[in-house]
Parts: C-alpha cells; sequence; structure tokens
C-alpha cells in the first residue's frame, strides 16, 4: 500500500496539506507524557487480554506478528514497538510488544511493554492507524525526551487495522549506509508493505527449530526466479565452510551445489520452511526461506543461514551421555535384581523364620530401589516422575504381604510430581518401609488367629518445594505412650534416619483428626538442596 502524499515514506518532511494539529507536533515535538503504564503486565497475551478488545483472530495474528518480528528489527536496523487500540475510535493505545535490533543499538533502553499513551503523545500512531496508511515523520519521543524518526505501518488481520508498528530510530541512523544497509532497509520496506497488506506475518508459521534465526547469522536476497541476487558476508562465510566458493550472484542454491528443497516449497506455497544441511565437510547448516509477497504472491525471498555444527556436535554428544547414563541405570537395576534372587535362593535354604523374614524384608527394599532405577533407565536426565515408582511399590507390597486371611486394601491419591533422584530414591525405600509397617502392626491377627480386614490410604502432594505424604490405615491404632523418636523397630529406624537426616525432613504420626480409628503418618520433606 503506498503511504499518503501527506508523509513520504522516504522523507520526514511533512506536506504543507497535513492537518495542522499532525504538523505542528512534528515541528514542535510532543510535550505531553504517556499515560501511567498498566500494573506489571510484560506480556502480549496479558495486554491484549485485559487492555484491549481485540478478537481471538487477531489476537493471534498479532501473537505469530511478535513472535516473528525479530527479523524485521535487524533488517531496519532499528527498535519496533507495536500499539493497540484500547478503544473504538483510536485514540488512545498500549504497547503491547517491544523488540530490539540485533544489528544495531537499541534506542530505548528500558521496557515499554503494557505502558498506555494517546493521540496527544503519538499523533503519528493515531493517524496511521485511523488513515490506515504507511506515515513517517521525526517527533520527540514521549518517553526518553528526544528526536526519533517513526515509521508508523498500520497492522491489518482480515483487511481491518487491529494495530499499529512503529519502527523508532535516531534522526541520523549511526551505520554507514552501504551495500547491505541498502538491501536490508530495502528487504524492511518489503515487510513493511506486507504488514500494511496483512500478508505478514504469514497465517500458517513452519517451524523456525530450537534455534532462531536471526539476520546477522547470515543472509541472502533471491529474485521472484530464486536466483541470488545479493549475499552478506556471513552467508558468504557459511557458504565457504560448507564448500561453495562460487559468486552466488545470479545463481540458484542448487546450481551452487546446496540443496534447495525449502527454497522450492517456499516459493510453491508461500510460507517459511526451515531445513537442516549436513555437508560432507561434516558441517551443519540451518536453513530458513522466509518469502517476500506481493499481493499474495511470492515476488522475492530472504534466506537466512546458521552454521550450528557446534550446536548440533554438543547435542551428540548430550544424548550419547543421556544413553550411557540411561544404560548404568538399566544394569544396576539389574543387578539389583540379581541380588535379590539370590538374596531368595538363600532364605530358601535357611530354617530360621526369623531369619527368613528377615531375607524378605532385604528383598523389598532392594526391590524398591530397583524400582527407582528402571524408571531412570527410561527418562532422560536425573529426574523420576514419582507416581511412576509409588504404583508398582504399592503393588509389590500388596503382593507379597497381603492374603485373603489378610487382606487389606490400598488407595493412592495425589501427585507427587517429579523428583530428583537423589530423593526420589531415599523416598521409595520410606514408602516400602511404611507401607510394610502398616500391614505388620495396624491389622494383628485377632485371639483366633485370623487377621482383620484394612484399609491403607496413600496421600501425596508437590508444591515445588515440599513434597508431603501422608499415609493414613483404619487399624488398631498407636500403642499408649508411643513416639517416633522412641521406636525402636528397624522399619520405623530407617525411615527416621533417612526422613530426617538423608533428606532434611520431618516426620509425625497420630491419630486421624476425626477421631477415628487408626495412625496418621506425615512426612515433610523439602525439595530444595539441604545444606549439611
Amino acid at each position: 500500500m503506498k503511504p499518503r502524499s501527506s508523509y513520504n515514506v522516504l522523507s520526514a518532511r511533512p506536506d504543507p496539506v497535513a492537518p495542522r494539529w499532525v504538523a505542528a507536533s512534528i515541528r514542535a515535538g510532543v510535550a505531553a507524557s504517556a499515560l501511567p503504564t498498566i500494573g506489571s503486565m510484560t506480556s502480549f497475551a496479558e495486554v491484549a487480554k485485559i487492555e484491549t478488545r481485540l478478537a481471538p483472530g487477531a489476537v493471534g495474528h498479532l501473537q505469530r506478528l511478535v513472535a516473528s518480528w525479530g527479523l524485521v528489527a535487524d533488517f531496519c536496523f532499528s527498535d519496533l514497538l507495536l500499539f493497540v487500540p484500547t478503544d473504538d475510535h483510536g485514540t488512545r493505545f498500549v504497547i503491547a510488544g517491544q523488540v530490539r535490533p540485533t544489528t544495531n543499538q537499541t534506542l530505548y533502553r528500558h521496557d515499554l511493554v503494557g505502558e498506555v499513551t494517546d493521540e496527544v503523545a503519538r499523533p503519528l500512531i493515531a493517524r496511521s492507524h485511523r488513515l490506515g496508511e504507511i506515515i513517517e515523520g521525526e517527533v520527540t519521543d514521549p518517553v526518553i525526551r528526544e528526536r526519533v524518526r517513526m515509521l508508523c505501518i498500520p497492522v491489518r488481520h482480515n483487511r481491518t487495522g487491529i494495530a499499529v508498528l512503529s519502527r523508532d530510530s535516531a534522526p541520523s541512523v549511526g551505520r554507514a549506509s552501504g551495500e547491505l544497509e541498502r538491501t536490508y532497509v530495502d528487504i524492511f520496506n518489503r515487510f513493511a508493505r506486507m504488514i500494511a497488506a496483512g500478508e505478514f506475518p504469514y497465517p500458517v508459521e513452519a517451524g523456525e527449530g530450537e534455534e532462531a534465526l536471526r539476520v546477522g547469522d547470515g543472509c541472502l536476497l533471491l529474485d521472484r526466479s530464486a536466483r541470488v541476487s545479493y549475499a552478506s558476508p556471513n552467508a558468504v562465510s557459511t557458504l565457504h565452510r560448507v564448500g561453495i566458493h562460487a559468486n552466488t550472484e545470479g545463481l540458484r542454491l542448487g546450481e551452487l551445489g546446496l540443496p534447495d528443497d525449502a527454497v522450492r516449497t517456499t516459493f510453491a506455497v508461500a510460507v517459511p520452511v526451515t531445513e537442516e544441511i549436513e555437508s560432507a565437510a561434516g558441517v551443519t547448516v540451518l536453513v530458513r526461506c522466509i518469502p517476500l509477497l506481493e499481493q499474495g504472491r511470492v515476488a522475492a525471498a530472504v534466506v537466512l543461514l546458521r552454521d550450528v555444527s557446534e550446536l548440533r556436535s554438543r547435542d551428540k554428544l548430550l544424548m550419547s551421555k543421556d544413553a550411557t547414563i540411561r544404560e548404568i541405570h538399566h544394569r544396576v537395576k539389574n543387578n539389583l535384581q540379581t541380588i535379590s534372587s539370590l538374596l531368595r535362593l538363600q532364605g530358601r535354604r535357611l530354617d530360621s523364620s526369623e531369619a527368613k523374614g528377615a531375607i524378605e524384608e532385604s528383598v523389598r527394599r532392594i526391590s524398591s530401589i530397583a524400582l527407582v532405577h528402571e524408571t531412570l533407565s527410561r527418562e532422560a536426565g536425573e529426574d523420576v516422575p514419582f507416581a511412576d515408582i509409588v504404583g508398582p511399590l504399592v503393588r509389590m507390597v500388596q503382593d507379597e504381604l497381603v492374603s485373603p486371611d489378610h487382606a487389606v486394601s490400598f488407595t493412592v491419591e495425589g501427585d507427587p510430581g517429579t523428583l530428583p533422584a537423589l530423593v526420589a530414591t531415599p523416598m521409595s525405600v520410606v514408602l516400602n518401609e511404611l507401607l510394610q509397617n502398616t500391614v505388620d502392626h495396624a491389622f494383628p491377627a485377632d485371639g483366633d488367629g485370623s487377621r482383620r480386614e484394612g484399609h491403607v490410604l496413600v496421600e501425596m502432594a508437590n508444591d515445588e518445594r515440599e513434597l508431603l505424604v501422608r499415609v493414613t490405615d483404619d487399624g488398631v491404632g498407636l500403642p499408649e505412650g508411643f513416639t517416633v523418636g522412641s521406636a525402636k523397630g528397624l522399619g520405623l529406624s530407617i525411615v527416621r534416619a533417612l526422613v530426617t537426616s538423608d533428606l532434611g525432613g520431618t516426620i509425625d504420626m497420630f491419630e486421624p483428626v476425626d477421631g477415628g480409628p487408626g495412625t496418621v503418618v506425615e512426612l515433610r520433606v523439602p525439595l530444595e538442596p539441604v545444606s549439611r
């Protein structure tokens, strides 16, 4: 869209026929200051939801713009601000987005997102929004109180103006104008026309990958026939690293020996495409092709190049390290299971029931630790979804200790979250001991040798600062005068030592609050590192 004659995109001089209030603002600068900011909001979503009346489709359009406008800022060597109207008349605006260029110094040192302004403080923004035209001029910025050269670009969605994007720079740009600067500014002007026409951001954004490419990584400009019309110095250096030393001008990427699948797809479907290319020399290059549209058709394209060889090498090392660690956990689990099998064989040869009981308890303790290593052998990293351990642990106790004449049921509630392995391992042993202790002591045999039925509830909660575990049974309750500190049993001694010493937590045992039968065991374990 062509700008109105009142303001030339390439000139800051107001036309004599421009409205007096606009011309006066530009000549004298703006004395009014921006209105107060909106609380402490920092994200586009918060600002749009609270302060604007945008429809969901318009919000999505602006979110895509904010997500992809870093390269636009790089091409114009300037800060970009997104002004969204907060009323139906376009007299009041909120700054909903801000981005700084990586190709030049910033004009604004502080964060402006969430600040509210009006047409008195920002006359060019209000006029651009009202007329739906690209307007340029110089004003005194109400925030930094310095002269600023502004290019105001109306943002359209479904043929409706929903915001204004301003390119703010010092009146005299610090960089000397050379071929690179002229080419980049020309590319920016193409993006500006696309924004005003509602063609940028793209309706469907292809993923950029984990590493977002910026203009400074290396840039190629392709004409409408997909031939290179300009290559930045960094792009030339990247091509040299993949073994391409020919003059690129006038050639297609395929003619240079570089795979051009991304370029072909971009010109065919008019959306950005990213691909990763690995050369015979072992150099990996991330390539992103971005179409430049005119009336919905691809008139040119920008290709960003980045050498990611070091990043990919690091990724491979991390994957190898992660695979090695998981293999170690798998082998530790196998070794623990072997020890359990050997103990079971030894237990079958014993005549003493007391010795057999001790062997069985040892097997259960070892098995609870093996569950943690089995989970770690499947998960990446050293954090464990503790729910994946609690379920098998409860089933193991139920299978080994519960029988038809000793019917105890278990219920697990709550989410323990993800725990570090250093916490998950002792906690699995602790939970095993508590469940075993509950089955053995909360539901003893009656005088005729029969066992009473019972229920055990395991509740867990994780607020990322503390893990809470509560085991409640409806058994016979605590003996009179019993305290955790005075307990002499091996199981409770293990629990007390692991919780208080190893994990820096607390353990408490008491009767149910509702006065019913049974016992409640409550554990609280801090999830932040405990200094010793």
